[in-house]
């Protein structure tokens, strides 16, 4: 006998997935009552269908690297034009969604549901919503024999903030990356109750890493430097060359790590910008990476934007951030989050990206406050105080 979890997550970027491997390792590794627990990752873009999954993964793909204000007005837009918080929309791709989920639950009858992308769980929501509702409405007959069982739903939100799409009346507990979300949840209306501030969770190995002066040798970079470390997020989006060039113009004793993630195309146009460019700088430029848990940790300021899992991998080694760019939406307000906790430092027209890193370069007790402000906020037992509350809703069901 086992108790069966479902996590729900979706390929919009990095942070789902991690999010969702990081708790599967640490709740198959509890028992309840000397039952096991057995978890499968569902990809719900992929449920629905791959050609939605391309459709909607490439398209925050491409959106992430083309146009950050277009994907910022329309995520500004669906928070605004709600009817009401819990209020589902008669979206399409939704509906097909809890048509599948419906499938999906009959085969798997799970005991618990834990979603790390705020899609499946609007259309669970809404199947649970309307379990005994017999709709009259066409592309609403799904809704007719749903008399299904949905079983307790856990909500993980991998960024540090809310949306108020995410906000439903049948999700039983919210997990959240500090007590600033949690505030801001309870003031849309969320018992307080509800809401675990637990931390954005990410996988063991993350949090183990190999000696610093090791990884910058092998880097052809020095121990002995402060380094910077230069990316966008998984899709290598951000405008990374025109910042790489500004960083060459600081007139300071550093060394440049540059990641350009699977952008092939972006990590040919650096590296043809450095052939042609005179500067005395030392710089290593790098394409994919699977040992971002070495580099972070070797690490002294990161440059990049801030999605959820960036900045939670950053928080975790203790890295202060410099950001001067990111998607308008939800990583405009994770740096809301992180300069209000200050933990990063936000470029703007004067304060541009040359006087903050000179400012830190010059006066190192600046980093050290930053790093002591991120000491104060990290969390790192997010997927085992997950995994707690998780056999307590199961034992509580026995």
């Amino acid at each position: 006998m086992s108790k069966k979890v479902l996590i729900m997550s979706a390929s919009t970027g990095g942070g789902h997935n991690r999010a969702a491997r990081a708790i599967k390792e640490e709740l198959e590794s509890r028992t309840i009552d000397s039952m096991s627990i057995e978890c499968e990752i569902v990809d719900s873009l992929k449920l629905v269908n791959n050609t939605m999954d391309k459709v909607i993964s490439r398209g925050y793909e491409k959106s992430a690297i083309y146009t950050p204000k277009a994907y910022g007005s329309v995520y500004r837009l669906s928070e605004t034009n709600l009817a009401s918080k819990n209020e589902f929309k008669a979206n399409p791709l939704t509906s097909l969604m809890a048509k599948k989920f419906r499938h999906l639950l009959n085969d798997k009858k799970p005991d618990l549901i834990i979603g790390t992308h705020p899609f499946p769980m609007i259309a669970l929501s809404t199947l649970k919503k309307n379990k005994h509702t017999l709709s009259l409405s066409r592309s609403e007959s799904f809704y007719k024999s749903s008399n299904i069982d949905i079983p307790p739903m856990v909500s993980v939100l991998t960024d540090y903030t809310t949306h108020s799409t995410w906000i439903q009346n049948e999700i039983d507990y919210y997990i959240v990356g500090h007590e600033y979300v949690k505030e801001l949840l309870v003031y849309e209306g969320v018992d307080t109750e509800k809401v675990k501030a637990f931390g954005i969770p990410v996988e063991k190995s993350f949090l183990e890493h190999r000696d610093k002066d090791t990884v910058l040798n092998e880097l052809g970079l020095s121990p002995d430097k402060l380094t910077v470390l230069l990316m966008g997020g998984s899709f290598g989006a951000g405008n990374i060359k025109e910042t790489l060039e500004e960083l060459l113009t600081v007139d300071r004793d550093f060394q440049i790590l540059v990641i350009s993630g699977r952008n092939d195309h972006l990590k040919e146009k650096l590296s043809k910008m450095l052939d042609s460019t005179v500067h005395n700088k030392n710089i290593c430029l790098l394409g994919y990476t699977n040992k971002m848990n070495d580099i972070l940790a070797s690490i002294d300021v990161l440059i990049s934007k801030p999605g959820g899992l960036t900045t939670t991998e950053a928080l975790l080694n203790d890295v202060p951030m410099i950001v001067p760019y990111c998607i308008p939406g939800q990583e405009e307000e994770n740096l809301d989050f992180l300069t209000n906790c200050g933990a990063a430092l936000r470029t703007t027209k004067k304060y541009s990206l040359p006087v903050l890193l000179k400012v830190l370069i010059d006066d190192p007790s600046r980093l050290d406050a930053l790093r002591n402000n991120i000491k104060s906020i990290r969390k790192s037992d997010s997927a085992i105080n997950i995994s707690n509350l998780v056999v307590d809703i199961l034992s509580d069901d026995n």
